[in-house]
């Protein structure tokens, strides 16, 4: 992260002072990097950090080096970015050095308004632990700076606002989370009772068609009787004395099938109709009536339809007579 904020004149003034007195600090810094191992104050550190202010590879280089990668990165507007490889850290490294180098000083002083001000945009944006990295380079480089007190307490206060604001999404997402596992099981409920209640209607559909068959049963049963006793009692009648004359022979023209209804054939089911019907002279049919139908009302109106449409070939007197109309439906 860099902040892009032209340099101010200082700024450019110790860079070029920087890069002028390069050559003459060279033949000190044995004598200088000596006295710094004795004579330089450890850096202060907060409490349990995370790393230390200026990374252990730059600590390593030597000044020659760190004054050529601190020049680099103005240049290159690195002034306390990206970690480890930043204007800031080289100069501070360097004046652990050089501690009585007075261009690193200026560059420092130069450079902390930058530091000071990428801090408190990192801890608008919530980055606290960018935001803590740029605090330890501030206090490395002045541990007086007022700016400290202030940018720790907004760093405390950020993170405590972040910590309720996460607070209150995982109880929002859990209350949410709650409110759909309860939406689930309502659903889940309701469902059980749609299917209760299509089992119920079921079973009842099932005892209504039971009970139809077992009445067509009973009917079928009571004409079968009728029937018997009816031909048992003209075998007791006495015969006439001359038989009646035999109806004449009927000759169909057309015959057209019935149409099968469209409820029965999508339920797939089948029976037959027991039709007795009257034949003009015209040879048209004249009467026509359902005398059995298995089952009973489902066929009955089809079939009367079609022995209505029925045409035979014209005859001396009137004819009735009975015929089956079956109904069955087709695989296709």
């Amino acid at each position: 992260m860099t902040l892009t904020i032209p340099p101010r004149s200082r700024l450019l003034a110790g860079l070029l002072l920087v890069a002028a007195l390069g050559a003459c600090s060279k033949q000190e810094e044995p004598a200088a990097g000596a006295a710094a191992s004795t004579t330089a104050p450890a850096p202060k550190k907060e409490a349990a950090p995370a790393e230390p202010a200026v990374a252990a590879k730059v600590q390593g280089m030597g000044a020659d080096e760190l004054r050529d990668l601190a020049t680099q990165a103005l240049r290159e507007n690195r002034m306390y970015a990206p970690a480890g490889d930043n204007a800031m850290e080289y100069y501070l490294a360097l004046r652990d050095k050089m501690p009585d180098d007075a261009t690193v000083a200026s560059a420092l002083t130069d450079l902390m308004p930058y530091t000071v001000i990428a801090t408190e945009q990192a801890v608008t944006r919530e980055h606290f632990d960018e935001a803590r990295r740029l605090v330890a380079l501030i206090e490395k480089a002045d541990p007086k700076t007022p700016a400290l007190g202030r940018i720790r307490q907004s760093i405390t206060n950020g993170e405590q606002m972040a910590s309720r604001r996460s607070e209150a999404e995982t109880a929002r997402a859990k209350a949410e989370a709650e409110a759909k596992i309860a939406a689930e099981r309502q659903r889940a409920v309701q469902q059980q009772a749609a299917e209760a209640e299509a089992a119920r209607r079921l079973a009842e559909q099932q005892e209504a068609a039971r009970q139809a068959a077992a009445e067509r049963e009973r009917r079928e049963a009571a004409e079968r009787e009728a029937a018997a006793r009816q031909a048992a009692a003209q075998q007791q009648a006495p015969r006439p004395a001359q038989q009646a004359p035999r109806p004449p022979a009927l000759r169909p023209i057309s015959m057209p099938a019935p149409r099968y209804p469209p409820d029965a054939l999508r339920s797939g089911t089948s029976g037959d109709v027991l039709v007795e019907f009257t034949v003009g002279t015209s040879g048209e049919v004249t009467d026509a009536r359902v005398v059995r139908a298995n089952p009973p009302r489902i066929f009955d109106r089809e079939a009367i339809n079609a022995v209505r449409r029925w045409k035979f070939e014209p005859i001396d007197a009137p004819v009735t007579t009975r015929r089956t109309l079956a109904f069955a439906p087709t695989e296709g």
